[in-house]
């Protein structure tokens, strides 16, 4: 069994904002399996689905796929990924989080098998809950730093938890698409050719 974690914030009020971007992907990963968000424990809402026929790779194991919503609120997403990764007996190597990223542009895809949370509170939890950074990650780039400014913490804060506009919306919805895929082959084919096939500029 595969864990596949999308980070997000609970509550209507935070539905659809630039931070919740991995619900998204994960709401879109779990048609495509047929795994309903239907039940919660270790404060998360979770589904379980197989692996399409067509992405059942040399890594895919049983096929078996674990879909978790933290419902922690962002910065305490790692206490959810512990859990049922202890729960469920899932080794670091099948874990994967899926979130957004400023500093990508708007839809761009980047994985990586490890490496550090780069300023996102929610994988600083992730990491630090687990103790460990080997762990894969697809960020899902949601603007606002890609053009290298820093900018204020405040003006960070309400553009992450401001909605994507119409035209946003559009350009998003191919990128949902193209991240549910690359976790499905993630799954069934590891992350090196996830890498190759999603990652713009092949970088690790």
């Amino acid at each position: 069994m595969k864990l596949i974690v999308g980070l997000g914030n609970p509550g209507k009020q935070y539905e659809r904002t630039r931070h919740n971007a991995g619900f998204r992907v994960l709401d879109l990963l779990g048609t495509r399996i047929d795994a309903e968000f239907g039940r919660q424990k270790f404060k998360g809402l979770y589904g379980q689905g197989v692996l399409p026929t067509g992405c059942s790779g040399p890594v895919a194991g049983d096929g078996k796929l674990l879909l978790v919503k933290p419902q922690t609120y962002m910065n305490l997403s790692g206490e959810t990924v512990v859990s049922f990764a202890g729960f469920y007996k899932i080794g670091i190597a099948d874990l994967l989080i899926v979130v957004d990223d400023v500093a990508l542009p708007l839809g761009l895809l980047r994985l990586r098998r490890s490496g550090s949370a780069g300023g996102h509170n929610g994988l600083k939890d992730v990491q630090a809950r687990l103790g460990s950074q080997a762990y894969a990650r697809l960020r899902l780039g949601v603007g606002g730093r890609e053009a290298g400014d820093v900018g204020r913490p405040d003006d960070l804060a309400g553009h992450v938890l401001g909605r994507f506009s119409a035209p946003e919306e559009k350009l998003l919805d191919a990128a949902l698409k193209r991240a549910a895929d690359a976790c499905l082959t993630w799954a069934g084919f590891g992350i090196e050719q996830a890498m190759n096939v999603y990652n713009v500029q092949g970088d690790t």
